[in-house]
């Protein structure tokens, strides 16, 4: 078992622990001093399992071993796709070790039979070893899978996938405030207009930047080429893409879930760096009632840090660790009873900032075109370095398609 699947354990068994502890005294009790104490402590191991969790995946990435920063993402990206029984991910394996001109003419043939309607075909028709290769279906898929393990809005939010990248319009309205009415026999209805407007789900072009890879490493069989690359894709484009997809601003690059949500609550003068129970309470219900069903909250790590701090009035925190994370049955990180995505690209606890969101992150939809084309570059500025070039583009968008206020965010004080 490695260093970090160790320590894993150890935190489930603390927060099952600390879970147990919680759950001794009633809800309307105040929790016995020795109780709240031994929780305490049990949470603070679990906080220093935490840091040392961080401290060995920030090792392991210096290292060079970036698949224990997003572990998850990588098992996820590595196991699949590498069916030898199907011809797609073997046509990509192929191309990926020696260009397009390394594919058999059954595997040309396979991936020319994807091709359907106005959809652009699986293979350029570039005959050397450079070119472009739109990937596999299952590459595509599992790609996106592991962006979403990564954390972030993709993980929450609803996706789409069309054949072109032609702007789409999407109707908007607030009814929130509407209601039906009685009439008398006999009797006219009243006027109830409602006012629509528009949002529009533009896409971007997405790079990967260009990924060199040493001859050795593509001639060695047994490198698993193909989970490497949609390691570093997943990687890569799921930063950039959580980054816009989180804060962007909507000009040159998708608006982003925190532009696009209103403001549910503002700290009190003082509260730059700081968020109360009372806080939380009045941001939960500054979102409308029939969005809380599938509500939840999103925040940076840093903020996480001060919330689990917070201590309700018989002594309790507020933040219940999960355990079994994973696993069948287990139990997520929740607060406030409601589910906590992690999001790095939020803005920590500062003067000004939008730090909590809360809400149905569902709202905002991410809308994805074809699959991911991938090009091998074989040029003198890899050749002479003895290296094979790798460039992975996509294209995407997103946009919180609600006006009636399904995600709202707490604000820090100014001063």
């Amino acid at each position: 078992m490695s260093k970090l699947a160790q320590l894993r354990a150890q935190r489930d068994a603390k927060a099952k622990a600390a879970a147990d502890l919680n759950a001794k005294t009633p809800a309307d009790q105040r929790m016995p001093a020795a109780d709240a104490s031994a929780l305490d402590a049990v949470l603070n191991e679990i906080e220093a399992i935490d840091g040392e969790i961080n401290r060995e995946n920030r090792l392991n990435q210096v290292a060079g071993d970036e698949r224990a920063e997003h572990e998850a993402a990588m098992n996820a990206a590595a196991g699949t796709g590498a069916d030898p029984k199907n011809p797609e991910a073997g046509a990509l394996r192929a191309m990926l070790k020696g260009g397009l001109s390394n594919l058999s003419d059954e595997q040309r043939n396979a991936m020319r039979a994807r091709q359907t309607g106005d959809i652009q075909g699986a293979m350029s028709t570039t005959t050397g070893s450079e070119g472009g290769y739109t990937v596999a279906t299952e590459f595509s898929r599992t790609l996106l899978e592991a962006m979403k393990q990564m954390g972030g809005v993709r993980a929450v939010a609803s996706a789409i996938q069309t054949a072109t990248g032609a702007q789409m319009l999407f109707p908007t309205a607030d009814a929130t405030a509407e209601e039906g009415e009685i009439v008398g026999q006999n009797a006219s209805v009243s006027t109830g207009e409602t006012t629509f407007g528009q949002a529009s789900l533009d896409v971007y072009k997405y790079s990967s930047k260009s990924i060199a890879l040493p001859f050795e490493l593509l001639q060695d069989s047994f490198i698993d080429i193909e989970a490497y690359i949609k390691s570093l894709l997943a990687l890569r484009l799921g930063r950039i893409q959580n980054r816009h997809q989180t804060v962007g601003t909507g000009v040159g690059q998708p608006p982003g879930l925190i532009m696009r949500a209103a403001v549910g609550k503002t700290g009190a003068t003082g509260q730059t760096t700081v968020v109360t129970y009372d806080d939380l309470v009045d941001l939960e219900h500054s979102v409308d009632p029939i969005y809380r069903s599938r509500a939840g909250w999103m925040f940076h790590d840093d903020t996480l840090k001060v919330l689990r701090k917070i201590k309700d009035g018989q002594g309790r925190p507020i933040f219940t660790p999960g355990y079994e994370q994973g696993n069948p049955g287990g139990a997520p990180d929740r607060l406030m009873n409601r589910a906590i995505n992690i999001n790095q690209n939020m803005a920590p606890m500062a003067a000004n900032a939008k730090s909590i969101a809360y809400g149905d992150f569902s709202k905002y939809l991410i809308r994805d075109v074809m699959d991911v084309t991938l090009f091998r570059m074989t040029d003198s500025k890899y050749t002479e370095k003895g290296q094979v070039g790798f460039l992975a583009f996509c294209r995407s968008g997103g946009n919180l398609l609600d006006v009636g206020g399904a995600v709202k965010a707490y604000v820090n004080s100014a001063t």
